[in-house]
């Protein structure tokens, strides 16, 4: 059992708390022992489980797991703390607001031999898992990803990181991409932004093309249009549900890890992918406010 501890109590932080609190499926490896909770605000305990400070999360010995869900904003500092700290670390998308971060951390928690652990639920979805059998063997020709969705609050960064499930959507699809060109559409006033990237793929140099619309009455939605050799798919496939929900399943998968019951070369790709999203965020950041100068 490992100690652990939740920071950040939102929507992901109690749902972290809960399946912490649960039990999991028969066989599962790296089960952990919830030691407690950190939050800003002074609150009772939550679903049994007592709130403790930021410095007692770093500094006892009986936590050395901490499952990171604050503000995008926040990340790169919390990271680097319990990893000097010696803990492990599960941290929601994305890890930090700049690739070059990301690099350090990474090498960090290597130096350290611990395991740095990005949470994507968006590859767990089922939509998402029979879309990615639906275009097995298919010829992408051309593709496009919309998303919309209300405004963004403050501490979530720009577009790129903010929406980086989609980007890793793209690339998980259809491999590594290179950056052609980024717009950004923005009327603060009625806090509405749209961000336009597009990409060519680094096998084929097929065209793909990423919209993140944030704005007031935008609902939230996910529209597709990708056009391969043998057919077109707009919508998404209504995928089987599975009985383990999406965040229990990424805790699974972070128990592995530290249980040492991932390949090699699984970590490697996903490290890769996930420096790749990063950099392509930073990338498309920097064209954007490029072209705004």
């Amino acid at each position: 059992m490992l100690g652990s501890v939740v920071v950040g109590l939102g929507i992901a932080g109690s749902v972290r708390i809960r399946d912490l609190s649960s039990s999991l499926p028969s066989g599962s490896e790296g089960k952990f022992a919830l030691k407690g909770f950190v939050s800003r605000r002074p609150l009772e305990d939550q679903q049994g489980v007592q709130q403790i400070t930021f410095e007692d999360a770093l500094a006892r010995n009986d936590i050395q797991v901490a499952f990171i869900c604050t503000e995008n904003i926040s990340h790169e500092e919390h990271i680097r703390r319990f990893l000097e700290a010696g803990k492990h670390v599960c941290v929601e998308y994305p890890m930090t607001l700049s690739y070059s971060s990301a690099v350090d951390l990474c090498a960090l928690a290597q130096q350290k031999g611990l395991v740095l652990h990005e949470e994507h639920i968006e590859l767990l979805t089922p939509d998402f898992k029979q879309l990615k059998k639906d275009i097995v063997g298919k010829q992408l020709e051309e593709g496009n990803l919309h998303f919309t969705g209300g405004p963004l609050k403050p501490g979530f960064g720009f577009l790129s990181f903010s929406g980086i499930a989609r980007l890793t959507w793209l690339v998980d699809l259809f491999g590594e991409l290179s950056l052609k060109a980024a717009t950004l559409v923005k009327d603060e006033e009625r806090q509405y932004m749209k961000m336009t990237a597009h990409f060519l793929t680094k096998d084929q140099n097929r065209p793909l093309t990423w919209i993140e619309e944030r704005g007031e009455g935008l609902g939230r939605a996910k529209h597709i249009h990708f056009r391969f050799d043998s057919c077109v798919l707009t919508e998404l496939p209504a995928g089987q549900k599975e009985p383990i929900g999406l965040f229990m399943q990424d805790q699974l998968l972070f128990g592995r890890k530290l249980q040492g019951d991932v390949p090699p070369q699984e970590l490697e790709a996903e490290r890769n992918r996930i420096l790749h999203c990063l950099q392509l965020a930073d990338n498309i950041q920097r064209f954007c406010q490029n072209t705004a100068n």
